[in-house]
């Protein structure tokens, strides 16, 4: 068995002050200015430098716009939008580095970045937003981003396909038909010293009457083929209700630990 491609592993993220360091001040003045979504849209496109395709870059500049909606609802100012907007870019970057699930280590990795935004400790960490704040971003987060975590997942990372190939030891290789042997007109095999028949005529071993005799001395490779197949059919089978019975296990698992973090958000409160 082989796989088809490499997946690559999630790689280790160190958190780290993000404030200025893909917005800049005179790109949020530009931010600020701007009122209309699809001008919007435009500017954080050459902010960030979205360079991908449809349906890709939609998705993403739409994240982008409305984490800017919601810092101008929240009150926030440019240093606050600036570090919000790399901090929601690297999170999405986390999550897309590899098809496998780490929603997780993205998580946890929020955390960190908000973290780091949130303490005076110079120069790892800065007192840019209050724990009110952090509260009111992980909430807001939670209820956009994580929610649609298996979306944003299918769409920016490729799909994992699973390529198997058996090879046999010991098996002998089917005959080929051999130097010796004529093929007739009609596609049929003919050995070298079998006599002609005129057209029209059939040989005496075609013109027996009798009832055919099948043949029920299968050779062992084919024996085996059939024994192959059929294994392989019912394992294909169980391995598909184990996939559906694991997919319903980790949606459940998902939104209780949506409805948990949920609830511990509301009970800070």
């Amino acid at each position: 068995m082989k796989l088809a491609g490499k997946i690559k592993e999630p790689d280790p993220l160190i958190p780290k002050v993000l404030l200025w360091a893909d917005v800049s001040y005179s790109d949020m003045e530009e931010i600020e200015n701007t009122k209309a979504i699809p001008e919007l849209e435009r500017t954080l496109c050459c902010v960030l430098g979205v360079n991908i395709p449809e349906p890709r870059r939609g998705v993403l500049l739409e994240l982008y716009v409305h984490t800017v909606l919601f810092c101008r609802e929240s009150n926030f100012n440019r240093e606050q939008t600036s570090a919000l907007l790399s901090i929601v870019k690297s999170m999405h970057q986390a999550n897309t580095e590899t098809p496998l699930n780490n929603m997780g280590h993205c998580y946890a990795y929020c955390s960190e970045l908000l973290l780091c935004h949130s303490v005076r400790r110079p120069p790892f960490s800065i007192s840019l937003f209050s724990s009110e704040e952090v509260t009111q971003i992980l909430k807001y987060l939670l209820n956009t981003y994580f929610r649609h975590y298996n979306l944003y997942k299918y769409i920016f990372t490729p799909q994992v396909r699973l390529d198997l190939s058996f090879s046999y030891s010991g098996m002998p290789d089917e005959d080929p038909v051999t130097e010796t042997d004529a093929v007739s007109s009609d596609g049929y095999c003919k050995k070298e010293n079998e006599p002609e028949t005129a057209e029209g005529e059939q040989p005496i071993e075609a013109m027996n009457t009798g009832p055919e005799v099948a043949n029920t001395d299968p050779s062992p490779k084919s024996e085996l083929r059939t024994i192959i197949q059929q294994e392989m059919r019912e394992e294909m089978i169980h391995m598909s209700r184990q996939l559906e019975q694991r997919l319903k296990e980790s949606a459940d698992l998902l939104n209780t630990a949506l409805t948990s973090l949920e609830t511990n958000l509301h009970g800070k409160k």
